[in-house]
């Protein structure tokens, strides 16, 4: 659980220090729990990304005036953030959980879908409504949308942990729990690889 101090407990900390406080992303159930979570989700295998198209899942949503759901996760990550008039981080700090890196530049910084939207388009939400996938695409209340280090985001793209899992160790626990959180939320499916993956890392918790 030490990782879950440097991620989620020491940003609240550095924030109160730094600036105004700011939130990081809601911290996923612990490591018993998740691993209850990862035992009753589907276990098949990955569906196939035909009909898939990221416009099927509308984002990023108004959030309050000019900010949308990407400045919003921005603001909320952001260690003494400035915006403008227009919502954008003009200044501010970030630190990327998932190979921890500190950026002082937005244009740094991608937010990331924990869950990947082709991910869950092949694990079930291929059969839901524009809606819910919209709903899906911006959920603020989970683990889901996370500020990280911008490359590292893209070498991640739309791999599950059965293929992918974050540079820095440390953070394999925190983000299996994170993980498992959102697909037990959406009532996702798991493969067979990505399950495996997962119990491995919650090993390291």
């Amino acid at each position: 659980m030490s990782g879950d101090m440097t991620i989620f407990a020491a940003l609240a900390v550095a924030a109160t220090l730094a600036g105004p406080a700011v939130a990081a992303p809601p911290p996923p159930p612990d490591p018993q729990t998740a691993r209850a979570q990862l035992a009753a989700l589907e276990v098949r295998p990955s569906g196939p990304t035909t009909g898939y198209y990221r416009t099927l899942f509308p984002h990023w949503n108004p959030v309050e005036a000019s900010c949308d759901t990407r400045e919003a996760v921005l603001k909320r990550d952001a260690i003494a953030v400035v915006t403008d008039a227009q919502c954008r981080s003009v200044a501010g700090t970030w630190y990327s959980p998932y190979d921890g890196v500190t950026w002082t530049m937005a244009s740094d910084i991608d937010i990331d879908h924990m869950v990947p939207l082709s991910e869950a388009w092949k694990s079930g939400a291929d059969r839901w409504n524009t809606a819910r996938r919209q709903q899906f695409a911006n959920d603020l209340g989970s683990s889901q949308l996370w500020a990280v280090t911008d490359s590292v985001n893209q070498g991640k793209g739309d791999k599950d942990p059965g293929v992918w899992m974050p540079p820095l160790e440390s953070f394999h626990c925190a983000y299996a729990r994170s993980w498992i959180d959102v697909k037990s939320r959406w009532g996702l499916a798991v493969d067979p690889a990505e399950k495996t993956a997962l119990e491995t890392a919650l090993g390291t918790c």
